[in-house]
């Protein structure tokens, strides 16, 4: 249940706390740790000069058993510790009794062909030496970071300007938000999760509501089963020179397993939409009062407005019709920043019939619009997405290379598998139309934002880079599909 879950700084403290009450010594998992840390260096770097840089606490502590462990086989290792080896405390003091080597004074790193960070880790307190750090970076060598790289955040992945930049970072037991949510994850290198002796069962009692998006469990269509079953979704579109957006949402919804799909265009629209699309179907709405007719066939299930249909009143109008209809409403884009000026208005039409499922999908852009009074400077994206969300009552899939998804009922899905190929026009249609056609396939509604930001890495992960458009990715759903394990 708890397989990618994402532990605070504070939930770790807790986890390994309740794993030392569960009968496991706290010397034993420092021990772990460091050797886990290691056998990591072991693994991907040629025996070389070492420097271990440790801290006072005990990711110092993790450090002198890395040390130990990489002279012992055969490592040339130097390490340096920051402050007075008589004032550690605890398992940290009983590690640095261990080391047999000499103790240096923190200072420039000298000779070294890989650095190990084990100064601060999560639990950073004081600044670095920006002497230190500035010489560090100009040896160019590896560093090899011991929980989170020292100067990051491991609870925001918010880093401070001395923070440093790993090539390797070992955690342990589960990840934190920081190695996952942008700026932190590219501070980390390749992040590797190592056992050290926790129980799994300490997680039923911290029960984090926090976690990494992984491959989903889709919607499989049975022998027995007709189109309508596999719902109806519907997509509004702009006016005739607007139609482009709306077409890509369409497909990415068709794409990925709604039975039908009907594109709802102003009149004036609709030889431009039909001259485009054959397998999605066409349907006259100019206006909310149109709309409303539509969607009072409730085998149409699931409907998405926003892309490129317009700013203003009359997309207000649409979204109330909407959401007075039953339907799953997928809100992006030109419907949240309709209600910039009174969100409100939208958070109470929402909030009228909590059974339904609503999940708005806005960028950084949108969110700071639709959500002006939310001070963000001090908390995590995670945080942000979890307050709007139980503002709004509805899921928010906030968008970015950690796009994160959050349910109004305090659970928070980060996805880490989108390239930055994906920052291309129209990327964002897709994704709308992907959650709408989920949705259309009743999947509960932080399920489908999840899964529809986890294709949608995929696909421009199975497309390779350089070159990538937004039309080119509905065409590579079904890639990510074949390679679900799950299926």
């Amino acid at each position: 249940m708890y397989a990618h879950a994402l532990l605070t700084p504070q939930q770790m403290y807790r986890a390994d706390a309740l794993a030392v009450e569960a009968g496991v010594p706290s010397l034993t998992l420092m021990e772990n740790a460091g050797r886990a840390v290691a056998e990591e260096i072991i693994r991907r770097f040629g025996a070389r000069p070492t420097l271990v840089l440790c801290g006072p606490g005990n990711n110092g502590g993790d450090g002198f058993v890395v040390a130990r462990y990489l002279a012992q086989w055969g490592w040339p290792v130097r390490l340096a510790l920051l402050g007075d080896p008589s004032k550690l405390k605890g398992d940290a003091a009983i590690m640095a009794g261990r080391w047999a080597g000499p103790v240096e004074t923190f200072g420039a790193p000298g000779r070294a062909g890989l650095i190990v960070d084990a100064l601060f880790g999560a639990g950073l307190s004081k600044r670095l030496s920006d002497e230190l750090v500035a010489r560090i970076r100009e040896t160019t060598v590896p560093v090899v970071a011991i929980d989170v790289p020292s100067g990051l955040d491991g609870a925001t992945g918010q880093a401070r300007p001395d923070a440093f930049h790993a090539a390797l970072t070992v955690t342990f037991f589960r990840k934190k938000p920081g190695h996952v949510l942008m700026p932190g994850r590219s501070y980390c290198g390749e992040t590797v999760v190592a056992d050290i002796g926790i129980p799994a069962k300490v997680l039923e009692i911290i029960a984090p509501t926090l976690s990494e998006n992984h491959a989903p469990d889709l919607p499989v269509a049975s022998a027995g089963q007709h189109k309508y079953q596999r719902g109806h979704a519907v997509i509004l579109s702009g006016a005739a020179h607007q139609t482009g957006a709306a077409r890509l949402a369409a497909l990415a919804a068709l794409r990925v397993g709604a039975g039908l799909v009907t594109l709802a265009s102003p009149k004036a629209a609709l030889a431009a939409n039909a001259a485009h699309l054959t397998a999605v179907m066409l349907a006259e709405a100019d206006d909310a009062l149109a709309l409303g007719r539509l969607l009072s066939d409730r085998r149409k299930n699931a409907v998405c407005l926003g892309p490129a249909i317009g700013v203003g009143s009359a997309t207000r109008a649409k979204v109330r019709a909407a959401l007075a209809s039953g339907a799953a409403v997928v809100l992006d884009a030109d419907a949240l920043t309709s209600f910039a000026e009174a969100p409100e208005e939208l958070f109470d039409a929402v909030g009228e019939f909590p059974e339904r499922a609503v999940v708005m999908t806005p960028h950084e852009g949108e969110f700071a619009r639709l959500f002006k009074n939310m001070d963000g400077a001090a908390e995590s994206k995670c945080e942000r997405a979890l307050k709007a969300a139980a503002l709004s009552h509805a899921v928010i899939l906030l968008k970015g290379p950690d796009s994160v998804a959050a349910s109004p009922d305090g659970r928070a899905i980060v996805n880490t598998n989108a390239p930055a190929s994906l920052a291309t026009a129209g990327s964002g249609d897709v994704l709308a139309g992907l959650v709408t056609g989920l949705l259309a396939q009743r999947l509960e509604p932080l399920k489908a934002a999840s899964a529809a930001m986890w294709l949608h890495g995929e696909a421009a992960r199975k497309f390779g880079g350089f070159g990538l458009i937004a039309e080119d990715l509905p065409g590579l759903i079904s890639s990510g599909i074949a390679q679900n394990p799950l299926l």
